[in-house]
């Protein structure tokens, strides 16, 4: 009788290691966007003795223009993540340059509605949720161009900058890291 005892609480040791290796997801910066799933025991975490400088380069377009761009989530990811080991980037040291097929998702919701024929622009909401973190949302100009969208049209919470080659070359060179998208 003493074996299926063993064998059930061998079980429940299984089944409770499996439960704390991945926890409930959370979003302990960015409310409603860039899910992280905590996990015990893994080794490395973010650095509190760290200055985190980082550097978001977000090229590609959503897979529909009623999508929140993956690549502005993965941005909101980045922040729980830190967020979820007590860490806190100053105010502007993640920085976030929108170019190329990506540019319309810094546009106001009507000049995204004419560009993209969606009714509203989906990425507003998060955008301002980053800025209120304190990173810096900004845009190429040079793209605002190419992309036909005058910067009078540009949410009033995105910086336009003069090119994201220069902003992604000046960054580097004062030691922001690159995450490319």
């Amino acid at each position: 009788m003493r074996l299926p005892v063993i064998a059930v609480a061998g079980c429940l040791a299984v089944m409770s290691s499996a439960g704390s290796a991945g926890g409930t997801a959370q979003q302990p910066v960015i409310a409603g966007y860039g899910k992280i799933t905590p996990v015990e025991g893994a080794v490395e975490r973010p650095d509190r003795s760290l200055r985190y400088r980082v550097l978001f380069s977000v090229t590609k377009a959503a897979s529909s223009p009623d999508k929140v761009n993956p690549s502005l989530e993965k941005v909101a990811r980045f922040l729980n993540l830190l967020g979820a080991d007590n860490v806190r980037p100053a105010q502007g040291d993640v920085v976030v340059i929108v170019h190329g097929p990506a540019t319309p998702i810094i546009a106001e919701n009507g000049a995204y509605a004419t560009k993209t024929g969606a009714a509203t622009n989906p990425n507003l909401a998060l955008i301002a949720a980053l800025k209120r973190a304190g990173v810096s949302v900004r845009v190429c100009s040079q793209a605002l161009v190419g992309n036909g969208i005058a910067p009078a049209e540009v949410d009033k919470v995105v910086e336009v900058d003069v090119s994201a080659l220069t902003t992604m070359a000046t960054l580097q060179i004062r030691g922001w890291a690159l995450i490319p998208d």
